[in-house]
């Protein structure tokens, strides 16, 4: 178990990075996770063919993997425009609604109980985001789409813990991607026309930073999360990632400046997130000495 949560505790570190590629990248949301989707599709064949994995399924099978492609791809869309229209800062921190929609869903889909500890961490995390959200009107555009990115997200986490029970973790994630590239290319043309984009192709740089997002904070976060899912349930991984932000928001310190942009209610409601993933974190490791 202990493997599990150092695996886990990479992939956030993982996850931290990704906020910054989409201030890097200068592509529009849409763009950047269309090549994203893209390029670890094309990894993730490469990865297939050399583990000579199993991937001749049914297409009832490779639809039940491929469909949570769509809640990634779109959750990335939302994801980045939280980012294009705040800063990295207020992206990542929404991200933290993930756990908090993943407490009330989870229960709803798998048809069990609702879990009061679970509950309550959430609602910890809700009130953190809700003092960050007063903190500055002009990034409210930002944090909307943040929290429909959140929610996406926690869809997609919850449907992954089913499907790693039954797939191998990188032919999975192959599906996904296939399936996410594919539904961003139909949706391309429409979103190009409400959204017009000054450049389609990406530069040198912009294809750099893409393939080291689609290649280390991609397929290889995603095969992580998924082998974790093994293991620990869906909530525990959600409320994890709530420590990407305190990675994203140094990193977005040290390269953009952000601090300028960031008051005492932002800090003061990050405390609150992470305290929730420290009493989270405290539980669990009570909860598996007792199971012992």
């Amino acid at each position: 178990m202990k493997k599990t949560f150092v695996l886990l505790h990479i992939a956030v570190v993982l996850a931290g990075f990704t906020g910054v590629f989409g201030k890097l990248i200068s592509l529009n949301e849409y763009l950047l996770t269309w090549y994203r989707t893209l390029f670890s599709f094309l990894f993730l064949v490469v990865i297939v063919w050399i583990q000579r994995a199993q991937f001749n399924h049914s297409r009832v099978n490779i639809w039940e993997m491929g469909k949570a492609g769509l809640l990634i791809a779109f959750h990335w869309v939302f994801f980045y425009a939280s980012i294009k229209y705040s800063n990295v800062s207020v992206g990542v921190v929404c991200y933290c609604l993930t756990s908090f929609f993943t407490a009330f869903l989870a229960p709803l889909i798998n048809r069990k109980p609702f879990n009061i500890t679970e509950l309550l961490l959430s609602t910890l995390t809700l009130a953190g985001i809700g003092l960050i959200f007063h903190f500055d009107t002009s990034f409210r555009t930002g944090i909307v789409l943040g929290v429909i990115s959140s929610f996406l997200a926690s869809l997609y986490t919850i449907f992954n813990e089913r499907l790693v029970k039954k797939y191998d973790a990188t032919v999975m994630n192959m599906y996904q991607m296939l399936t996410g590239s594919a539904a961003l290319t139909i949706v391309l043309p429409v979103y190009l026309y409400f959204f017009p984009s000054k450049t389609i192709l990406p530069g040198t740089l912009d294809i750099f930073y893409l393939l080291i997002l689609a290649l280390f904070c991609t397929v290889g976060l995603y095969v992580m999360v998924a082998e974790v899912l093994k293991k620990i349930s869906a909530f525990t991984v959600n409320l994890t990632f709530n420590l990407e932000p305190v990675y994203s928001i140094l990193l977005a310190m040290v390269l953009f400046n952000e601090s300028r942009q960031l008051n005492v209610s932002f800090y003061a409601g990050l405390l609150v997130i992470i305290i929730s993933v420290v009493l989270q974190a405290g539980l669990s490791r009570r909860k598996r000495i007792e199971v012992i």
